[in-house]
């Protein structure tokens, strides 16, 4: 079981952590991570590109030139994508890119991606993230003493000031355990956990009816 110390805001010690091994020490699976990933990039997706067909294209409606006796190739309409200012073929047209690997697959992929944060040493766990004005400086100060230079900090929802504080902070964020997702873990250098923060990620893991 991956043991951790825990810290205070000013990096002073406040004791120790135990890291249950079914989240934080189980296997690797980068193809459940990469699958996870690519269903959160296919969801920011707006799949409205679009070109006009044929049957969108203006105008076309009289036959360009008779059939036969002109020496060039019979033409029906204007709208043809032979012609300049056609409609195209094959174009994009608007369409949904969304799909959703089951929930196993995405438990699966989040235990991976935690695991491979505690395999690397990448890992901070924090009392708690109470800072008293909600200013930008307050949260640069933490980030700095425990020198990182980009992290995701997780903590209970509702902090108020620490969501003030990181709205403003380049390369950092703050997420509730309950939105906490494999895409924001890896874009990050780093995982900053509060002790609450902490208890609402292993209950994300607890099955439905049981602890």
């Amino acid at each position: 079981m991956p043991e951790l110390e825990v810290f205070d805001l000013k990096k002073k010690k406040k004791g120790k952590v135990d890291l249950p091994d079914d989240i934080f020490a189980a296997k690797v699976n980068e193809y459940v991570i990469q699958e996870v990933v690519k269903m959160q990039l296919n969801r920011r997706r707006s799949g409205t590109a679009a070109v006009k067909e044929r049957s969108d294209v203006m105008g076309g409606g009289k036959k360009p030139y008779r059939q036969k006796g002109t020496g060039r190739a019979r033409q029906g309409s204007t709208r043809s994508p032979l012609w300049a200012g056609g409609g195209k073929t094959f174009g994009p047209r608007p369409r949904s890119y969304d799909f959703r690997p089951p929930a196993r697959v995405r438990k699966a992929a989040l235990r991976s991606a935690l695991s491979w944060c505690c395999r690397e040493s990448r890992i901070t766990v924090l009392v708690d993230f109470n800072i008293d004005q909600g200013k930008t400086r307050e949260v640069h100060q933490v980030m700095k003493t425990f020198a990182l230079p980009t992290a995701l900090i997780v903590d209970e929802k509702g902090n108020g000031n620490l969501l003030r504080g990181i709205r403003n902070l380049e390369g950092f964020t703050y997420l509730p355990p309950e939105g906490l997702n494999v895409y924001d873990i890896l874009r990050h250098e780093h995982l900053v956990l509060t002790r609450k923060g902490l208890e609402g990620i292993v209950r994300r893991f607890v099955p439905e009816g049981g602890r």
